[in-house]
């Protein structure tokens, strides 16, 4: 694990703790957000998913990150806050094709008043090979597109989560 993982797992936790989380929760606190099935408009001639979608998915795992954790994109935009992303990088390990159930993967890596960033793990449900890995960096705006500086509810809320699930 590295330093910058505000969601480490301490020794002291159990593998009975993981236990009773369930499937929703795999080393190093990344949380299973969605599964979803490919489809077909999502692939290229050969039915390999074509590199832009994984983009489309780290979104995809992202707002169901915040929905699970019980505050979806949709309150925090009515309270004046956007997230736009201002970096992204994804690292593509293997394809997924045409009809392939995933699993989108998600976790916060970084938080401060001014950002987030958000790390992904796309997994084949099938076998759970990884079949790509990345992250997006986001500004945290009002919705004038001005940058905060100052502690605002979304950092003070992500904030106490994650303290929360540091114990």
């Amino acid at each position: 694990m590295t330093g910058q993982n505000i969601f480490s797992i301490s020794a002291e936790r159990s593998a009975f703790e993981f236990f009773l989380k369930g499937e929703m929760w795999m080393k190093d606190n990344y949380a299973l957000a969605t599964r979803l099935r490919v489809r077909y408009s999502e692939t290229d001639q050969m039915k390999i998913v074509y590199n832009a979608n994984y983009l489309d998915w780290f979104e995809v795992a992202r707002t169901e990150l915040c929905r699970l954790w019980g505050k979806p994109y949709t309150e925090w935009e009515s309270e004046g806050l956007m997230l736009p992303v201002v970096e992204a990088y994804c690292r593509y390990k293997h394809p997924a094709r045409y009809d392939d159930e995933i699993e989108l993967w998600s976790r916060v890596s970084e938080l401060k008043c001014h950002s987030v960033r958000f790390e992904y793990r796309v997994l084949r449900a099938a076998d759970k090979k990884l079949l790509a890995e990345g992250w997006t960096k986001h500004g945290c705006t009002d919705c004038e597109g001005r940058l905060y500086k100052k502690e605002h509810s979304f950092y003070l809320w992500m904030k106490s989560f994650i303290s929360e699930e540091r114990g």
